[in-house]
């Protein structure tokens, strides 16, 4: 259980790094603008602030791979509760379906470490 937690964790952090990669270097582009449906207008006017915004998602990256690294039960659970608020609060104020791209993996990735951290 604590192999699939890990793997859990790192599938987190791989979608989060994707993120980074589409809001930094992809959101005035074609394929960003295809992805989040977006005009060359409104792509280019909030170019900067994707940019802050994947950027953000670096740091969760950085933080939930230190984590598995370091094998600190602490800091992944941070690091994953993050990651599900901004899931959580961006299905609210942005797009219901970021609940089932961000939060809903990090909440499995988090039910999965707290069960594999059990002690019979």
């Amino acid at each position: 259980m604590r192999l699939i937690a890990t793997v859990l964790i790192i599938i987190v952090a791989i979608l989060h790094f994707g993120f980074l990669v589409l809001e930094m270097f992809y959101w005035d582009h074609e394929i960003g603008r295809k992805i989040f449906n977006m005009t060359p207008e409104a792509s280019s006017s909030s170019a900067a602030l994707a940019m802050n915004q994947g950027l953000y998602n670096g740091f969760l990256v950085a933080g939930l791979l230190w984590g598995v690294i370091k094998d600190r039960f602490d800091i992944k659970v941070f690091f994953l509760g993050c990651v599900i608020v901004a899931g959580v609060f961006g299905a609210a104020t942005a797009k219901p379906s970021i609940f089932f791209t961000q939060a809903l993996p990090a909440i499995l990735a988090l039910i999965t470490l707290k069960i594999s951290t059990r002690k019979p």
